[in-house]
Parts: C-alpha cells; structure tokens; sequence
C-alpha cells in the first residue's frame, strides 16, 4: 500500500497524507498531470473518476466526477494556483454541482501535492488546508482517509508498464477488506473486442465455459441499465464425474445498473432458484499497447460469503475461462 502516513493536524487546520512509490519522480509527476491517467487511481474502488477538463497551468480548471457503482455521482472541481513541475502543484479543491459550481454547506481546502526523490523512488506529501476545524471534521466524517488510501492503492498499476505488471501472472485475487474482492486478468486483444466478448451470446459461448467439460446453455444480456440477464452452464456429454457424482447445472442471473461501453458494466449477481446471497459486480476494462486489462471489483454482503464463494474455485474456473477467451475469441 503507498501511503505510509496519515497526519491529522486540527491546530493548523491541515490533512497530510505520505505515499511512497518504486518509480522516479518525472514518472509520478507525468501520472498526477495527465488526466487519462489520474482516471485510473483517482477515485477508490467502485468510484472511477472522469476528468471532463483539464487545464494544467496556473489560473486553469480541471473538473471531474466520480461514478459509483449504484449510480451515485460526485463532483470536484480544481482550480491550480500554483505548478513548480515536477516538484509540486497547488490547487483550490471544491464539491461541485452538475454546472460545475461549488456547493454550499461542504468545504473548499487548498491542496498542495509535492514530489521528492528518494533511494527507492519518489515520496509523495499531499497536505489539504482547512477554513476551520469544523470543515476539517465533515471531510475526516465523509470518510476521505479511507478513500484516499483505497484510491491510491491502485497507483502502482499506473506506474507500471500495464504488460510489466500483469503479464504472465494469469488471473490474481486481492482481498481489499472483509467484503470486496478486486481481480484482476490481463488479456492479449484490444478493449474493444473483449467488450464484445463479454456482451456478444456467440462469443460468450466460445469461452465463458469455466473449467473443461462444460457448455454455457443460456446466454440473455443486459446492454442497458434496469435490464436483467441470465447466464446458465450444464456438463457435456455424460453428467456423471469420475466418482461417479452428478454434476448439476447451474446459472446466474441479475440486473444491469450501470453500463458504459466498453469501459464498464455493474450488475447485481445470485444464483438462479435462490434468494441470495447477491453480489455486486463492478466489471472494467483498459487498454495499453494492444492489451486489456479486465479488472472485476465485486461486493459480498459479509466475509462469510465471501470466504465461501472463494473456496468454490470460482477463480481457476475465470482463469480458465479467459485462457480460452485468447485462443478462441481474441486472435
């Protein structure tokens, strides 16, 4: 995890937060200045942000919002006071509404975010400036310590040829607390067509199989929000296994709540003939040099269910499966 220290300071009014990274300070730099790819750490898990401007000089605006997974929105607004690169940039930090206009009733602070060398890398010193104590207290209330440390977990992928970092290393499970899972699956074809992959019946049926022997027998896709979907498998061939057991058939189905092609789809997820548990699966996709890679953030009502879905194999079976998404569907 990048961030070392968190310093709450409520005398001077002051938030700093102490991240160090295995990269050079001109690499850092180039990832905090560029809007493509502050998308892709700025906001937590299951909040990805979309910079709609970004003027990177002294009196200009970069304006974003994050999306959550349930259709939640919230908005920022940056106005830069101050750019020493790559050393250092200030901006003027604001909750905005859809017109772009600070809201009334939640903080402004002035940011100041520096950039130093160090033996192994670069340390980064965000520090945020408060009007009052009683401002400081609402943005600790909202919970920014634990986003920005979730956020910026995820910086060591931006900083990382994407091929460096996930080439090779298959299908990888991070367990980011009791109730969310991120895995992670780097696959050789453009995000274009593993979009299609993941939302086209002839080509789903070619791969999304899990492990061998078994054959996807209903295919109904939501390619909007509100829609349902059903996914069900059954073995091929004989349904008996070397013990001698059965295998059953079995699918999933859910609502689409969110789909933004070919960048991301969240739905809900529980077995069919049940009444649960269900899940929230966050499912995106980015591409770099002609490779994507599919990340899939999913929610668990509790560490119990998530613990037991885990042990199912789920897993070796999506590895499987996105092994036979390259050689079958993205050559």
């Amino acid at each position: 995890m990048p961030v070392t220290d968190v310093i709450t300071d409520p005398e001077n009014l002051t938030l700093t937060i102490l991240a160090d990274f295995a990269a050079p300070v001109e690499r850092v730099w180039a990832a905090y200045s560029d809007p493509r790819q502050l998308e892709r750490f700025w906001g937590p898990p299951g909040w990805p942000a979309t910079f709609t401007e970004f003027d990177h000089t002294v009196g200009g605006f970069a304006r974003y919002h994050l999306d959550g997974p349930r259709g939640e929105k919230s908005s920022g607004r940056w106005e830069f006071t101050r750019i020493e690169a790559p050393a250092l940039f200030e901006v003027l930090d604001s909750f905005v509404d859809e017109s772009g206009q600070p809201i009334d009733g939640f903080p402004a602070m002035r940011m100041t975010l520096e950039f130093s060398a160090t033996a192994d890398g670069t340390r980064m010193t965000g520090t945020s400036h408060f009007d009052s104590a009683e401002a400081l207290e609402q943005v600790l209330a909202m919970g920014v310590i634990e986003g920005t440390k979730a956020a910026m977990g995820q910086l060591d992928t931006v900083l990382q040829d994407l091929r460096d970092y996930a080439q090779g290393k298959g299908t990888r499970v991070e367990l980011l607390d009791d109730t969310h899972v991120r895995i992670t699956r780097l696959v050789e074809g453009p995000q274009d067509l593993v979009w299609r992959a993941h939302n086209e019946p002839e080509l789903m049926k070619q791969w999304l199989l899990g492990p061998d022997g078994w054959e996807m027998t209903e295919c109904v896709i939501a390619t909007e929000s509100g829609q349902a979907y059903r996914y069900s498998w059954a073995p091929v061939g004989d349904p008996s296994t070397g013990s001698g057991q059965a295998r059953q058939a079995f699918g999933f189905e859910g609502e689409a709540l969110l789909v933004d092609a070919t960048r991301r789809a969240v739905t809900t997820e529980k077995m069919q003939g049940t009444d649960g548990p269900v899940t929230l699966n966050d499912l995106s996709f980015y591409e770099e040099d002609g490779a994507t890679l599919i990340t899939l953030l999913v929610e668990y009502p509790d560490v119990e269910t998530r613990d037991m879905i885990l042990a199912t194999g789920m897993v070796d079976g999506m590895e499987a499966s996105y092994a036979r998404m390259e050689d079958l569907v993205l050559v």
